[in-house]
């Protein structure tokens, strides 16, 4: 494979790592449509309620939106977020916690080409984007003992040796048989974009349209291997884009997730944070969303309509989407429906976001001499544990540029510092980070979150629509989580209840219609 291809591959699958599935507190405050109050008007029918604030909640709210804005449905919607800001898995924050800095991404950082309804919806809404491949530079796979490889940036002095590195350490066909499978995995992944894409009752369903029984029934090594990729290629290279991205090896995540690790070509972010696409989602739906509102229970009548609780009061509602893990959530469900949903673990990560002027980190850790240039992104393998050898202390540490002050939109000065982010498993002790950066360490955040599913071989799924009226976006999390796979499910959710309630759809009922479809074309967006 051409190195340029694969460092491209490789590095922008670390970028994708940064789509956390998980609940976070305040960091921003957003005040779109915020309800004064719960609590004084009664509500009107028909009427939607969301539970969820992220890409699955806010993008639920907006396909609903498209609706009412296309052919005249009337139906009010209510989302209830327990934190205080829109956005669930994107977040920002600021170098010292001054706003006189560029805000860093803390949670969901990049999203790729593929990703079309993220990538529409920053065009549709004027945002800017910034390449990742701005952030070009090299990268190392450590086994806790040693650097098993290094991947050199593009045109950087020395890559044709790299090159040949690579070559006589994994060979050709490896790298170019794994690139296959995952142009294939993609290739069935986009046609969910396409005009004549049908709604999928379950994952069940959806998974044997796209014929991946054998991406989600094994393991990535089995998967990997089983189609001729190299078990030292799987254990080295593969690996180190599911431990960044998903916190799991390759023998424990099923292949699907591994394979979505990997298909991350062109990936860019919002400048200024993605949680922008998900306001405007908020915005132009017209939704009133109740912040800091969290929702105890959801109860049943006859008439299958339903009533949210919330430490406040009670509303009814002709339907309502759960947009959040449901265990999560500690949401009480009539105990019928709550049986429905198997308990879904999730990794417990631990996130350091740091600057120094550092430019490198500490060589000596790496076994190099002082002054040696280190990569400044460092992803890990467990192939050294399998040799009966040290485990990494960490699952991936990679610099992000330079920390600037943003003083207005074209006055960006850099500080000296740069931003770095490492994922653990464990907490990572001011004393390592002084050994790491040399003592050279500004600023520190810590957080610790439920941050991913863990995704092991599957073919069972949680159900998609629980009752008449009732539906669960993140029955799609066990398949593939992503931000973006959450604006499908929940564009998904939202053509089974419009269809089920209101005679209606996101696009037109008419299946005999002639549709028009191009490579721009996105279902949902385009009709």
């Amino acid at each position: 494979m051409h190195k340029i291809a694969l460092f491209a591959l490789i590095a922008a699958s670390l970028s994708h790592a940064f789509q956390f599935p998980f609940d976070i507190k305040n960091f921003r405050l957003t005040k779109p449509h915020i309800a004064p109050s719960l609590g004084v008007v009664p509500p009107r029918s028909p009427r939607v309620a969301i539970i969820g604030a992220g890409a699955g909640g806010s993008s639920a709210a907006f396909w609903i939106g498209k609706a009412k804005e296309r052919y005249g449905l009337d139906v009010a919607i209510d989302i209830y977020e327990r934190n205080d800001y829109i956005g669930g898995r994107s977040t920002t924050v600021h170098p010292y916690n001054n706003t006189a800095y560029e805000p860093v991404e803390l949670g969901a950082s990049i999203f790729v080409r593929i990703n079309k309804n993220l990538w529409r919806a920053a065009n549709e809404f004027n945002l800017s984007l910034y390449g990742f491949e701005e952030e070009d530079g090299d990268m190392a796979i450590w086994d806790g003992e040693q650097i098993l490889h290094t991947v050199m940036a593009s045109g950087s002095w020395g890559s044709w040796l790299n090159d040949l590195k690579f070559l006589w350490r994994y060979g050709y066909r490896s790298p170019t048989r794994m690139k296959e499978l995952v142009r294939a995995m993609t290739n069935k992944f986009v046609t969910l974009y396409e005009s004549d894409v049908k709604s999928w009752s379950s994952i069940e369903e959806l998974n044997g349209a796209l014929n991946w029984t054998e991406l989600i029934s094994q393991t990535g090594a089995e998967y990997f291997q089983s189609h001729g990729v190299s078990q030292l290629f799987t254990n080295e290279i593969i690996e180190a884009a599911t431990r960044v991205n998903y916190a799991q090896d390759i023998d424990s995540i099923h292949g699907l997730e591994a394979a979505c690790s990997l298909a991350a070509d062109g990936g860019g972010t919002v400048k200024g944070g993605n949680w922008q696409i998900f306001e405007q989602f908020v915005e132009r739906s017209g939704a009133q969303i109740f912040l800091k509102t969290e929702v105890v229970g959801i109860e049943r009548h006859s008439d299958r309509t339903w009533t949210i609780v919330t430490d406040a009061e009670r509303r009814d509602y002709d339907a309502v989407v759960i947009a959040a893990p449901h265990h999560a959530s500690h949401i009480s469900l009539p105990a019928d429906l709550s049986s429905l949903i198997p308990p879904q673990p999730y990794i417990h990560l631990h996130v350091t976001l740091l600057t120094t002027t550092a430019a490198t980190p500490n060589p000596v850790y790496f076994g190099y001499k002082p002054g040696y240039k280190v990569p400044t992104t460092v992803l890990t393998s467990l192939d050294g544990v399998r040799r009966g050898g040290k485990a990494p202390e960490f699952n991936s540490l990679s610099y992000h540029g330079q920390a600037k002050f943003a003083t207005n939109e074209h006055d960006r000065s850099e500080t000296g510092e740069w931003v770095v982010k490492i994922f653990s498993m464990e907490r990572i002790s001011d004393e390592w980070l002084a050994a790491m950066f040399q003592n050279q360490v500004g600023w520190v955040l810590r957080k610790e979150w439920d941050a991913y599913p863990v995704l092991p071989p599957t073919t069972k799924f949680p159900p998609i629509k629980l009752d008449d009226g009732l539906f669960y976006v993140n029955a799609f999390e066990p398949f593939i989580s992503a931000m973006e796979t959450e604006t499908l499910a929940s564009r998904n959710v939202v053509d089974l209840l419009l269809r089920e309630k209101f005679n209606s759809s996101i696009c037109p009922l008419d299946e005999e219609k002639e549709k028009e479809s191009s490579a721009e074309f996105v279902y949902g967006w385009d009709c």
